[in-house]
């Protein structure tokens, strides 16, 4: 006999197929109704009464997570890299595991990682920004493909009108120290990337063995190397107790007043005050930020304003990859189960 899987997430067709044949699966959450289109009382009672759930963004307090137990739930699957949307405390309770996926856009992630230090390295986002307002741009003309012929085509003469005065030039990555805070799977493949860019990695991880960072080509060093050391600093720190807005005016004074911040991780782990008073005061040369303490970020947030930032929108971890990766996970873990197997990913915390 069957048993009855209902799945809120997109898995791979080819690990689907191999699912139903040993399940009736249900649709229902986000997968049937849409992102953002859900809530919480809708999920209890579509996933009642299964013994595998399988979520992707839903969320599931307590109530629901006890709803659902009470009608024969023995596995749970939450298709996201930190799952904090399903109360696992009653899972544990319970004694059963929380299949997540950990690292799913850790590609993502490191890909965009090294935009924003490229953009922050050459000031394309300033420079991209003040061409498209119209800054060091020349006269509107009637026909535009009716072009000088000119072999060497600049922006004229570096005076005080030239957009190198006015944006900077920028630096290149290569021969320059990366310190890397955290050295998971998406601090690590942003360090192998790096590396191929030609830089020196700084790995400041505690918990992370020596042999790991050094096979990768990277130098193992303590909190205070790192900041002293590096020109950029690269945050991928979780958000627990130790590292909330651990990264402070302590930070920022022992970084050199050349070096950048990089953060694609999370906002808590910053003392928010603490940055915008280093960036302004010139503690530290500027920043490249992805995530905010509170999003949508706040239209008057002065990071906003600042010409050494660059600023997006929470993006890092999205591509049309990223589904496809959790998927795949996700489908190894419903399969492990059924099979009988050992499950790779289970969310400890």
């Amino acid at each position: 006999m069957k048993k009855r899987l209902v799945l809120c997430t997109q898995l791979p067709e080819k690990r689907r197929q191999e699912i139903e044949k040993l399940c009736d699966v249900t649709e229902a959450g986000e997968l049937k109704h849409g992102k953002g289109n859900v809530t919480e009382e809708m999920i209890r009672e579509e996933c009642k009464g299964f013994e595998i759930v399988v979520l992707g963004d839903e969320n599931a307090k307590a109530d629901t997570i006890n709803t659902w137990i009470e009608s024969g739930m023995k596995f749970i699957g939450v298709a996201k890299g930190t799952p904090v949307t399903v109360d696992n405390e009653v899972l544990k309770a319970a004694g059963i595991p929380l299949s997540y996926t950990p690292g799913r856009n850790r590609v993502a992630v490191a890909e965009f990682n090294m935009g924003l230090m490229i953009a922050a390295a050459r000031n394309l986002a300033l420079s991209s920004t003040g061409l498209s307002k119209g800054e060091h741009t020349g006269p509107a003309k009637e026909n535009i493909y009716d072009v000088p012929d000119v072999k060497n085509v600049t922006f004229g003469p570096l005076d005080e009108n030239h957009p190198f005065t006015d944006y900077g030039i920028g630096f290149e990555l290569y021969g320059k120290k990366l310190g890397i805070a955290g050295y998971g799977a998406i601090g690590r493949e942003v360090a192998v990337r790096a590396k191929a860019f030609g830089m020196e990695i700084l790995a400041y991880d505690p918990f992370m063995p020596e042999e790991v960072i050094t096979a990768d080509g990277a130098k193992k060093v303590d909190l205070d190397t790192m900041l002293t050391k590096s020109d950029m600093v690269s945050l991928h720190l979780p958000v627990i107790e130790d590292t909330k807005a651990s990264v402070n005016k302590d930070w920022f004074s022992k970084m050199k007043k050349s070096a950048f911040l990089i953060n694609t991780a999370r906002a808590a782990v910053i003392d928010q005050k603490d940055l915008v008073e280093a960036l302004q005061n010139g503690d530290i040369a500027g920043a490249a930020i992805d995530v905010y303490w509170e999003e949508p970020v706040p239209a008057n947030h002065p990071l906003l304003q600042m010409r050494n930032v660059v600023c997006t929108p929470h993006m890092a971890g999205l591509t049309t990859d990223v589904d496809g990766w959790s998927g795949e996970m996700m489908s190894q873990e419903v399969l492990a189960y059924l099979n009988g197997e050992e499950r790779k990913y289970i969310w400890k915390r």
